[in-house]
């Protein structure tokens, strides 16, 4: 309990009268820590601190680095520049000793402003000084730690700058064909692919790939143990939501992800329908922030991994990745996600990723500055591209195979896209072929059936429907005819679901092994589905792994 007497000996409570500082005293949260502990984490709701006793440290990622920047001794108060500021906490603070804090939350600090002329000129005297900080530290700190110089149509360079932007890694990106100027002169003219370079000084060598940049940026890509409890195959919503839940709970899990966190929901720019979020959150911003929940929890994640087999064994499943690294694991969480469905269209494979593109990534912004596009499909996906694209391009075309977006998009980005001057609906419009030589140029379009038109266009981004891509799997795991994994009841009538119960909701007729999210047969297309589907599918290993414990007592 905080005593009026020890606040006495802190500057900023010695300027009050005893009985304020009684009153003070009364509501202040006694904080205990020991070193290592975190007070502070970036984004947490902000308090108004004293430290008492002990060293603080100011802990802020930087450019996908943790950097410590100042110490905070005894006497001590931080915390006004957020709240004042109406702000969430802007970096993380951890103890580096035995630590005893006061705190006081957002009513007492404005209490102490208002009441007390003294209190107020140090409070705001200091957060003045802080901002000046805050200014000079900003100008000291590099925008960047990639460097990045390619074309806009080379599928590599497009690989590692989507990689980067989805796992929150700030690059400077130049194309050497529209800006060969700005190629920095140690990087050869005659050099085919894309060249990156890291902290200004480690060059990534030559052919660089998104493992390659994530083992330099020292993004963890193999895992640490050999035996786990739960292995979560995809990092989409239904992924990271399991990793979440599972780890939370004590489990000890491991994330594998072929590509970045978030999969196709992180290239959203806007999900304006998720609960909680009123004003809407991007689809990177929220896979970030997942990731960021799930390693706070202890789960191992490991990226730019595909999953080649999982094989079942005795006492659980071997799972194995590219490159021959294998785990054991008790159970099976399948988070895969879809693939966009192909489009068929004359040309398309020939200019895929030089114009054509599958999925619309915020990355692909900078490329659409002025032009003119066409987007294909009528989902929630294509609307929030469609959004996203009209501040940059000079037009967005949306084509549609039916007869309008009535019954395939929400009615909040129908509205909101009628709102935009410069996008345009094209309902009973096919896309017949495509044309180009190095890139796209031009489209052939059908109306109704009519004679295909050709047009002119600067980029085709489709988004026209889901493939399950699941032909990996065992081939005993039961699947649909459209390769989407049975689980619960839907294999209640199969003839070869091999337990001795009756199946979970979500689990498939290899008992341990679950799946979650957009690949499982029936589910519900939506990221919050996903993320229940995920968190759901944690419950119901955490009655398998019991029901497996019960069972070896009673060998």
């Amino acid at each position: 309990m905080i005593t009026p007497d020890e606040l006495n000996q802190i500057p900023i409570f010695a300027c009050l009268d005893e009985a304020e500082r009684q009153r003070f005293a009364n509501k202040a949260a006694d904080v205990h820590l020991k070193s290592g502990e975190w007070l502070i984490r970036e984004g947490d709701v902000p308090y108004f601190y004293v430290l008492l006793e002990g060293e603080l440290v100011l802990v802020k990622d930087v450019l996908g680095q943790s950097r410590e920047f100042h110490k905070y001794q005894a006497g001590e108060f931080f915390g006004e520049v957020p709240i004042l500021m109406g702000a969430p906490a802007f970096v993380s603070v951890q103890a580096k000793s035995w630590c005893r804090i006061a705190r006081f939350d957002r009513q007492q600090l404005q209490e102490l402003i208002r009441d007390s002329a003294a209190c107020s000129a140090i409070i705001l005297q200091t957060m003045n000084q802080r901002l000046a900080n805050v200014q000079q530290w900003v100008k000291d700190t590099p925008s960047s730690r990639v460097f990045i110089v390619g074309s806009q149509f080379d599928t590599d360079c497009r690989d590692i700058r989507t990689f980067l932007s989805m796992n929150r890694i700030p690059y400077e990106w130049v194309d050497r064909e529209s800006e060969p100027e700005r190629v920095p002169v140690c990087i050869p003219a005659d050099l085919n692919g894309p060249a990156v370079v890291i902290d200004k000084a480690f060059c990534v060598g030559q052919s660089p790939t998104v493992r390659k940049v994530a083992d330099a940026l020292g993004i963890r890509t193999r895992p640490t143990r050999e035996d786990y409890e739960v292995v979560v195959v995809g990092g989409g919503p239904a992924g990271l939501a399991a990793a979440v839940y599972g780890a939370s709970e004590g489990l000890c899990v491991l994330l594998i992800e072929r590509n970045a966190a978030g999969g196709q929901a992180g290239t959203s720019s806007r999900i304006e329908n998720y609960l909680g979020f009123p004003n809407g959150i991007s689809g990177d911003d929220l896979s970030e922030r997942a990731l960021r929940q799930a390693g706070r929890f202890g789960a191992e994640m490991v990226l730019t991994r595909d999953v080649q087999n999982v094989e079942p064994m005795t006492g659980g499943y071997c799972v194995e990745m590219d490159g021959g690294d294998r785990v054991m694991t008790k159970t099976v969480i399948l988070a895969t996600g879809v693939d966009w469905r192909r489009l068929e269209a004359e040309g398309i494979d020939r200019l895929l990723g030089r114009g054509v593109l599958y999925g619309a990534a915020r990355t692909e912004s900078p490329t659409v500055i002025g032009k003119d596009i066409f987007i294909v499909g009528g989902g929630n996906s294509a609307g929030q591209a469609a959004m996203f694209f009209s501040n940059y391009a000079n037009s967005v075309t949306i084509l549609v195979r039916g007869a309008g977006l009535e019954l395939s998009m929400s009615q909040y980005l129908i509205e909101q896209l009628a709102s935009k001057k410069n996008i345009t609906v094209e309902p009973f419009t096919q896309v017949m072929s495509v044309g180009g030589e190095d890139h796209l140029e031009t489209i052939c379009t059908s109306t109704r059936g009519a004679e295909p038109q050709a047009r002119r266009a600067d980029a085709l981004f489709v988004m026209i429907g889901a493939d399950a891509n699941t032909d990996w799997l065992p081939r005993n795991l039961q699947r649909d005819e459209r390769g989407f994994i049975c689980t619960g009841r839907d294999l209640m009538d199969l003839p070869n679901w091999n337990g001795k119960r009756a199946p979970f909701l979500l689990e498939t007729n290899l008992p341990g092994f679950f799946c979650a999210g957009d690949v499982r047969h029936d589910s519900i297309k939506r990221v919050s589905s996903g993320v229940g589907e995920g968190s759901m599918a944690i419950a119901f290993v955490h009655q398998y792994l019991a029901l497996q414990q019960k069972e070896m007592a009673q060998v």
